[in-house]
């Protein structure tokens, strides 16, 4: 298991928040920790994910994001 850091762009509210952890959560093997606006947490199972797709799953939902692998 690896954690990930993710720097997130365009979250402004509750709602994004929300938004951004149903979007971690739908991602096979990621676990969240925590999300808060302009940040998330994840710890991912590299056997059935990447920092690459969490960030994109961010993306996916409306936001910019850049994951750093921890």
């Amino acid at each position: 298991m690896s954690t990930v850091a993710l720097s997130i762009k365009g979250m402004s509210c509750q709602h994004c928040v929300r938004a951004v952890r149903e979007a971690l959560e739908a991602v096979p093997g990621v676990a969240v920790s925590t999300v808060e606006i302009g940040s998330a947490q994840v710890t991912v199972d590299p056997a059935q994910s990447t920092a690459e797709a969490v960030a994109a799953a961010v993306t996916e939902a409306g936001y910019e994001a850049t994951a750093q692998a921890g």
